[in-house]
């Protein structure tokens, strides 16, 4: 029995050390920069543009992995990892082949405008790889070595997306892919970035038509719904399109509509609100860009800051400043990309009431219509048509040139109740001359 064991340990000990040497062979190899290189092509031919990678290694415990580091995608500009993990799946990598099950980004800068030419550069590849195919080559295999590569499990640590407009959001994930590389479940929470503490939950509820079912928590409340997103095959219509229906339920506004620079946000409340939207395109940026959505809200303990439209009225838009306390707001916001209007606005706070719409452009430009109305007790009810303008940083509220007139003419007839009929008038007279004139 003790020589058994013996020999036992004796054949385990051969065994790591076999292992071990094994290991150390292939660190020597992979360390080298003739695979470096070999690397750097398969990922570019892969990805449809140049990558470089600065280092390759391989690991053993707690499973046989390879990792990639300083990875640069030379897209414009260009996506960077720090370190990228890929570990195969056990059964085929003794079958030897090369399955990747985990893959874990570490340390990522991945700007928006990278992320879409990687994708179309991708497309191209495929339209390209369609065509061959068509015109009498041989058929790829169902499960190439790109669909390989497609891991079934992601996890994403410190990465980091840029947008558009320059804005970073730093995010760790972790997402759960089925055989055939579709999204089955996805977790996501924000570190840094404007929604910083926002936490998303995806989770696949058809498999016939992909549909998943949306948890997030933010701003003290919750937005849930579904949404699906398909693929268009074949025609003009672009590759990808998305639909779906979500409920905010107690949302504070001011933990969506806070200024990156952390100055005071415009608006505050409790947001309660259906929306429904719907795009197509061939990039996420084109996703964003067809972007539709229609969305019924009401918002409990409202509050516009930076502007006092009560004072606006009593002074006939000359004040700057200050902040609106509304008892109740309601209305409806319609979206285009990234352009925001918000009409059938209906504001109440006592003696206070406010009607009109605003659109946001995507330079964060103000512009719209208010009709203010004000119980005051010497003069009655004033009403005041004001403009909107300014920034959604700093709004402005101000009389029209016509209102203003007619304001200057009501005062000096009847001052008070004067003022607030005569910038009507004068606000209907300019809008009249505007369509006579044709500007």
């Amino acid at each position: 029995m003790t020589r058994f064991l013996k020999w036992g340990v004796a054949l385990v000990l051969l065994g790591l050390l076999t292992v071990a040497l094994t290991v150390w062979a292939a660190s020597l190899w992979v360390d080298g920069d003739d695979f470096r290189q070999r690397v750097s092509r398969e990922a570019s031919q892969a990805a449809g543009v140049p990558v470089q990678v600065g280092r390759v290694s391989v690991s053993l415990w707690p499973m046989p992995g390879l990792a990639l580091e300083a990875v640069e995608v030379q897209t414009r500009p260009p996506l960077r990892l720090a370190r990228l993990e890929a570990q195969p799946t056990l059964a085929a990598l003794l079958q030897g082949s090369m399955t990747v099950a985990t893959l874990v980004v570490r340390g990522a800068e991945l700007p928006q405008r990278g992320i879409d030419a990687l994708l179309l550069a991708r497309r191209e590849q495929d339209q390209a790889s369609g065509q061959a195919q068509r015109a009498g080559s041989e058929k790829a295999p169902e499960n190439g070595p790109q669909d390989a590569l497609l891991p079934r499990m992601l996890e994403l640590d410190g990465v980091t997306w840029i947008d558009l407009k320059g804005r970073s959001t730093t995010v760790d994930a972790d997402a759960r892919m089925s055989q055939d590389g579709v999204l089955v479940t996805a977790r996501v929470e924000v570190r840094q970035g404007r929604l910083q503490g926002v936490r998303l939950v995806l989770t696949r509820t058809d498999a016939a038509t992909p549909t998943w079912a949306v948890d997030m928590a933010v701003g003290g409340g919750s937005l849930k719904g579904d949404v699906q997103f398909l693929r268009n095959r074949g025609g003009s219509a672009p590759p990808y399109r998305m639909q779906g229906t979500l409920e905010t339920q107690g949302v504070e506004a001011s933990a969506l509509t806070a200024p990156a620079s952390g100055a005071q946000a415009p608006f505050s409340g409790k947001v309660d609100a259906t929306t429904r939207l719907q795009t197509q395109g061939d990039t996420l940026g084109a996703l964003l860009d067809a972007l539709e959505t229609q969305t019924r809200f009401t918002v409990q303990g409202a509050a516009v800051h930076g502007v006092d439209l009560a004072r606006a009225v009593k002074t006939v838009g000359l004040s700057r400043g200050g902040e609106t306390r509304l008892d109740a707001l309601s209305g409806q916001v319609t979206s285009q990309g990234r352009s925001i209007r918000l009409h059938d606005l209906d504001a109440r706070s006592g003696a206070l009431a406010a009607r009109g719409e605003v659109t946001l452009e995507p330079s964060n430009a103000l512009s719209g219509k208010l009709q203010v109305d004000v119980a005051a007790r010497k003069t009655g009810l004033l009403t005041v048509p004001l403009d909107v303008s300014g920034t959604l940083d700093a709004p402005s509220v101000t009389l029209s040139r016509g209102a203003a007139l007619g304001a200057a003419i009501g005062t000096a007839i009847l001052p008070g109740v004067g003022t607030s009929a005569g910038a009507r008038l004068g606000d209907k007279l300019a809008d009249k001359l505007k369509d006579l004139l044709g500007r």
